[in-house]
């Protein structure tokens, strides 16, 4: 074992499905690996069509193997309230029955007093109005679960994003968790239909928005962070009724989403910094990578070439030079 590996931990979460409940720990930095399988319960080695029948006492779990120099147990902690329900003592979400419970299994007394005290800060803060209901257990016995689950959000993406979805976690968690102070602000910073386009994921009216015929030369940048996103040299008209674009000004500053929503299955696309959604990406465009990004331009605001450097975008006027 060298010296890295000496150094690394284990924390075990229960959440209820264990497919969603890998991703979230699996992208922290310092985490070295994420299983998903089953612990508990009385008995060995189990299936995964026991533990789902409720007769082993076992709980659908995660077990994260992590290097406490780069992120604590009081971090992990952290993002597992998150991902749960922290009330619902019966299942999550659409999964009900005891081995889909919340639970925290402490491997050490230190984890024991931390998680304790986790849970008494959530408690404390207001944000349910239910109990807290989320159980506090000794570590026992960890069986990984099938090789089929493992890195499930990884095989599986389409699935993954749907079931996510479709049992109300995703909603759940973005409506739990949202920084309802920052929610606010924005409400008095956007006009209604900025707001709901950027926070609700709203869509406006088609040949009835701002820049869909818009001509002029400029870069389009975040309603919400004037992050850079688009320039005009990569707009084009595709007659759908919104601005569409051949593609980004920098992919670091765009994020794509699988987005089920209306009995289609879409990519969404998404401002990294603010997490605004901006519209969708499609595979019929007419550049080289044959994408076309069709954007709400309630998501964007214009900034005109002969005003990047006053706008402190001026790295931005070379890319007119010749135009």
């Amino acid at each position: 074992m060298n010296r890295e590996q000496s150094r690394l931990e284990t924390a075990t979460f229960a959440g209820g499905c264990f497919w969603c409940m890998v991703s979230p720990f699996d992208k922290l930095p310092g985490v070295h690996k994420v299983v998903s399988g089953y612990t508990g319960g009385h008995v060995e080695n189990p299936t995964y069509e026991q533990v789902c029948s409720g007769t082993t006492g076992h709980y659908e779990a995660v077990q994260i193997t992590y290097n406490p120099a780069l992120i604590s147990y009081e971090e992990l902690l952290q993002m597992f309230w998150r991902q749960i329900d922290p009330t619902d003592a019966g299942g999550q979400f659409g999964d009900r029955g005891q081995s889909y419970a919340p639970a925290i299994f402490f491997h050490s007394p230190e984890q024991e007093r931390l998680a304790i005290q986790s849970r008494e800060e959530l408690a404390q803060s207001g944000r349910f109005q239910k109990p807290i209901a989320t159980l506090i257990l000794p570590a026992k016995p960890f069986y990984p679960a099938e090789e089929y689950h493992q890195d499930y959000y990884k095989k599986n993406p389409l699935r993954y994003n749907y079931y996510k979805a479709a049992s109300g976690r995703a909603k759940f968690i973005k409506e739990a968790w949202s920084d309802k102070q920052r929610q606010e602000e924005l409400k008095k910073k956007l006009t209604p239909i900025q707001y709901e386009v950027t926070q609700n994921n709203g869509t406006e009216r088609p040949f009835a928005n701002e820049y869909w015929d818009h001509k002029e030369e400029g870069i389009y940048v975040d309603i919400v962070s004037n992050e850079p996103l688009f320039s005009s040299l990569d707009k084009f008209d595709s007659g759908c009724g919104w601005p569409s674009f051949t593609k980004p000004l920098h992919d670091d500053n765009i994020t794509e989403h699988i987005d089920l929503s209306h009995n289609m299955i879409r990519t969404e696309v998404r401002s990294k910094q603010a997490d605004s959604h901006l519209g969708h990406v499609f595979e019929d465009g007419p550049g080289e990578n044959g994408l076309r990004y069709c954007i709400n331009s309630a998501a964007l605001r214009f900034i005109p070439k002969d005003k990047l450097e006053e706008e402190g975008f001026g790295a931005y006027k070379k890319l007119f030079e010749n135009n």
